[in-house]
């Protein structure tokens, strides 16, 4: 959407300004489809094996025809036209969207359908990526590339919903949504298919690869390197990270207000992004407030520092930042900072709005020591995101609205995505607080069908309500939802009295939870390392 920065697959982020940038409409589509078993009996072994976890199977059927005869077809050749084939309906999905768009208009929805148009080319990016991974992997140790292929993939559904809920009129909406329905299927349908790869690699008799030395995807080791950096990390980086932590980088720009660098504003020096540039491009951003409306471009790979703040690798890393939208609230709609960025991290940072202040939209996301504000919905998305040692500030919210904390976007249940909320503290902030028991303030609802929410080892404030969380309307999602708490402390976090919905659920078992952390949930283990975050992998306690 044209509120969001546009910045290809390094990072999203937005410095908002005064206005609300971008109005996102919470929308649940139906998740309905062929769920016909009879389908699978009409065709081969091979392709019955390879659909069975799938929820649309007519449409799994014909995504592989073009091997469905081919004898010796192994379960990566079945993956792989999969998602070539998913790839397709997701173009033809696009140029449905420029010509849907033609009908539009109002400038909103113009912007809209622009904006549907770069969201499905994300969309593709990831598709490739995938696509490119499983021919890349032997089928001994594809299971490996699982936690790789489901973000990836998650990522893609979250695009598509993403487009359909920047659409406000409803014919538009309808008609997008079902130019996205056999790509939002098919999508679907190679999640659940790498979801259950183990077991199909059993079906053919290939034999699985689960031991530790096998999984080395984002992994360091003696024989990646001598310096300690992971593998996939560029030369070129290696040394910029090295200088960085030794003090001594030396930016391409230097941004100051008050004009003692060579650029007043950031959006200036970005616009000095050289086009030929091979490597990083150093931004140093001195300390000021910056009202700016930033875009990084898709083909700009930046590395963007003030005194602690930096962005390596493919993740983005911020330190020592603030991101503000204030607009206020009754801008309604204001996202302060939205983050699409794979194994991103945000160390001592501050985000300050009201009214879907962080937008965490896609893949593996982690935030420690930071401040997010908010009222509605402030921390709301689609992505994998773990926040730790944090403070969530609930604020006052306009008359008649109350305050939900998170608001996650999970559409499919194969998705890995979920918002983990650890060993943190939500408190009312101080204009709140006289008016805590008048105004309800609410764990979260669910945006979207399988909406996953986990809040452990945290101390919720005396102005939680007893119930804990709050419907999105009606019956909505409340048998789909994964709503979890664990060993939370505080006068707010008393279960008793909690929702007796079929998906919320008080975790009594610490392996359970363990699945939740930073580990296995983010994989940290193959990554924070590298982003100089402070971090715990596992449980606090």
């Amino acid at each position: 959407m044209k509120g969001f920065i546009a910045i290809g697959v390094s990072c999203i982020l937005v410095v908002a300004v005064a206005v609300a940038l971008i109005a996102v409409t919470h929308h649940k589509t139906t998740n309905g489809g062929g769920n016909d078993e009879d389908v699978l009996s009409t065709t081969t072994k091979s392709v019955a094996s390879v659909c069975a976890p799938t929820d649309y199977k007519q449409a799994c059927v014909n995504s592989l025809n073009a091997v469905a005869n081919n004898q010796s077809a192994s379960p990566k050749d079945f993956l792989q036209a999969a998602i070539d084939f998913t790839m397709k309906e997701v173009k033809a999905a696009l140029e449905k969207s420029a010509t849907i768009g033609k009908d539009a208009k109002d400038s909103y929805h113009k912007m809209a359908f622009e904006d549907c148009q770069d969201l499905l080319k994300f969309a593709i990016d990831e598709l490739q990526a995938s696509f490119s991974m499983v021919g890349d992997s032997s089928l001994h140790t594809m299971a490996d590339r699982e936690a790789e292929l489901k973000n990836w993939l998650s990522a893609v559904i979250s695009y598509q919903q993403s487009c359909v809920d920047g659409i406000v009129n409803p014919d538009l909406k309808n008609a997008m949504s079902n130019g996205l329905l056999n790509a939002t299927q098919l999508t679907d349908n190679a999640l659940a298919m790498v979801s259950a790869i183990s077991k199909i690699l059993t079906t053919f008799n290939i034999p699985v690869n689960t031991s530790a030395s096998a999984r080395r995807l984002f992994e360091a080791s003696e024989a990646d390197s001598t310096d300690g950096y992971p593998e996939w990390l560029s030369g070129s980086d290696r040394k910029l990270l090295g200088a960085q932590n030794n003090g001594k980088v030396t930016p391409n720009a230097v941004v100051a207000k008050d004009g003692s660098g060579q650029y007043k504003t950031i959006a200036a020096a970005l616009a000095a992004y050289p086009k030929d540039l091979k490597g990083r491009y150093v931004i140093y951003i001195k300390a000021g407030i910056y009202d700016e409306y930033i875009t990084v471009e898709k083909n700009q790979t930046l590395m963007n520092i003030d005194d602690l703040a930096a962005a390596i690798g493919t993740g983005f890393i911020a330190k020592s930042m603030g991101f503000q939208n204030t607009a206020g609230p009754e801008g309604h709609q204001a996202v302060a900072l939205r983050v699409q960025s794979d194994m991103s991290a945000f160390y001592n940072c501050r985000m300050d709005g009201y009214q879907d202040t962080l937008y965490v939209q896609t893949h593996r996301q982690f935030y420690r020591n930071c401040v997010v504000s908010g009222t509605v919905d402030f921390i709301f998305g689609d992505s994998s995101t773990i926040m730790q040692n944090c403070l969530i500030i609930a604020r006052k919210p306009m008359d008649n609205q109350q305050n939900t904390v998170t608001a996650h976007g999970r559409f499919s249940q194969h998705e890995a995505t979920g918002l983990v909320i650890q060993n943190c503290r939500i408190v009312p902030e101080e204009k709140l607080f006289p008016v805590r028991f008048q105004i309800p303030t609410f764990l979260g609802r669910p945006w979207k069908e399988y909406s996953r929410t986990i809040i452990m080892e945290s101390t919720l404030g005396d102005f939680i309500q007893p119930a804990g969380w709050m419907p999105w309307a009606g019956t909505f999602a409340l048998n789909t939802l994964d709503y979890r708490e664990y060993a939370n402390r505080g006068p707010g976090a008393g279960t008793a009295k909690r929702v007796r919905w079929r998906g919320f659920k008080v975790i009594t078992n610490r392996n359970e939870a363990l699945q939740f952390t930073a580990g296995p949930f983010l994989q940290g283990n193959q990554w924070l390392h590298y982003t100089g975050a402070p971090y715990f992998l596992g449980l606090k306690n």
